[in-house]
């Protein structure tokens, strides 16, 4: 996904009194405050929910930023795992809540446009208010180290011979993956058998044992180390450009296939609607703090991690362009 346009710059600049009048605060000692706007935020506990089981990417994610906003905002920070509905679970949580910032979720694509899409959850990707992108996971097509299929061009050419008939695992019916898979054939003419799991985890077994010819799978840590291991063959990633890591692996786009780069996740940060436009930016900025640090950086994986940051804006265009693109596929 392209981030090269603006990071919020607009929201920031506006907050730009309010930090200054926070800080004049803090070295006055914050005894009288009056306005009820960011200086008063945080005042209690900061939840952040994960709408996934603990241990995964999703989970690393959230724990590596809530532990620095933790620091930066001298809050404590506690870390919610609330698995279940695809995602809706944690949303209803979310969206539920007062916006008042001491609520907050990690948030897809795939949780706040494909669940709403494809089931009656009572809400949409206009329920939340963006903040930030944390993370962003490409996805990749692999194989397994003994497959027929040594390059794209081989794998391709024999799906356009036999359609239907190539399995590729995928993390769900109603994934990106899932879903790119679909418009890979629809747009594009390339159809596989597309077969869901419920997970990597589940993928990984399936492919090393040889039930499925393919996945396209969230390329996080797990799966690097399996590529860095010779396990999985990287074929094609759904970056718009080739990742730094996988620079001998073309996109979807390099090979013609244009459009398809939206499989990969997106681990954003939001709150419920209607959050003040001055938490917000308090947010936002102390996101933004945290990327820069090595040591989150570090603790994410420094090949997820933006090379320039992407703020509020950037992450609510990222939820319009997908709902653009999916709500006449799942609508």
């Amino acid at each position: 996904m392209d981030h090269s346009r603006g990071s919020g710059t607009g929201r920031t600049a506006r907050s730009l009194p309010v930090l200054l009048l926070v800080a004049a605060g803090a070295l006055a000692g914050c005894g009288d405050d009056e306005g009820g706007g960011s200086g008063d935020y945080p005042s209690d506990d900061i939840r952040m929910l994960v709408p996934y089981a603990a241990g995964g990417p999703t989970d690393l994610t959230t724990r590596t930023v809530g532990a620095c906003l933790e620091s930066e905002l001298d809050a404590t920070v506690v870390v919610e795992n609330l698995a279940g509905g695809s995602g809706a679970l944690a949303t209803t949580e979310l969206i539920s809540a007062a916006p008042d910032g001491h609520t907050l979720a990690l948030v897809t694509a795939g949780t706040m446009v494909l669940t709403p899409l494809a089931n009656e959850v009572g809400y949409t990707y206009e329920d939340i208010t963006p903040i930030g992108v944390m993370a962003e996971v490409p996805s990749v097509l692999a194989v397994g180290e003994d497959s027929p299929y040594a390059s794209a061009e081989d794998f391709v050419a024999a799906v356009e011979a036999d359609p239907g008939t190539v399995d590729v695992g995928v993390p769900g019916a109603s994934t990106p993956q899932a879903i790119e898979l679909q418009r890979w054939a629809d747009e594009h003419d390339v159809e596989v058998s597309i077969v869901p799991f419920d997970g990597n985890a589940e993928m990984t077994t399936a492919l090393l044992g040889g039930n499925v010819d393919a996945v396209l799978i969230n390329a996080s840590s797990d799966v690097a180390e399996n590529i860095d291991a010779g396990a999985f063959v990287p074929l094609i990633a759904s970056s718009e450009e080739r990742l730094e890591w996988l620079p001998d692996t073309p996109t979807f786009t390099e090979l013609g296939f244009d459009g398809l780069t939206l499989s990969g996740s997106t681990f954003g940060l939001a709150g419920p609607a209607d959050l003040p436009d001055d938490v917000v930016s308090t947010l936002e900025d102390t996101l933004r703090t945290c990327l820069e640090s090595d040591e989150v950086r570090e603790g994410i994986g420094e090949q997820y991690v933006l090379t320039e940051f992407a703020g509020a804006d950037d992450l609510a265009e990222i939820l319009e362009n997908t709902q653009e693109v999916y709500e006449p596929i799942l609508g």
